[in-house]
Formats: C-alpha cells, sequence, structure tokens
C-alpha cells in the first residue's frame, strides 16, 4: 500500500514539475521579449544622444579646425 501511494505521489510531484516548467518558459519568454522591446526603445534614444554628441564633437572638431586654420593662415605668412 505504501509503494502505490508513492508511486502517486511521485506521479503528483512530476506533473506539478512539468507545468511549473511550462510556466517558468512562458514568463521568461514574455520577459524577454519586454526587455527587447525596451533595449530597442533605447537604442533609438540613444542613438538621438549620441547623434548630439557627434554634433557637439563636430563642433569641437570645428574650433580645432579653426585655431589649425590660424596656424595655417600664419605658416603661410
Amino acid at each position: 500500500m505504501g509503494a502505490i501511494v508513492s508511486a502517486i505521489g511521485g506521479a503528483i510531484e512530476a506533473i506539478i514539475s512539468a507545468i511549473a516548467s511550462v510556466l517558468m518558459i512562458i514568463v521568461s519568454v514574455i520577459v524577454t521579449i519586454i526587455v527587447t522591446i525596451f533595449d530597442v526603445i533605447f537604442d533609438i534614444l540613444c542613438c538621438n544622444c549620441f547623434g548630439g554628441r557627434t554634433r557637439r564633437t563636430g563642433t569641437h572638431r570645428y574650433r580645432f579646425g579653426g585655431r589649425g586654420g590660424g596656424m595655417g593662415t600664419g605658416g603661410g605668412l
């Protein structure tokens, strides 16, 4: 009798474990999709930020170019 109860208990445990595994996979897929969406949104926002930084860097280079032009003018004299 004890072996039958133990077998039934093992079967119930296996079923519950399988259901839990399926639920964990579903939750993992949903979380992965949400994280991917946020990554895409942040990539778009960061591209805009880096675009602004690139412009600033371009302005900075322009300033160095202006100084270089001044040096070039001095060299031309």
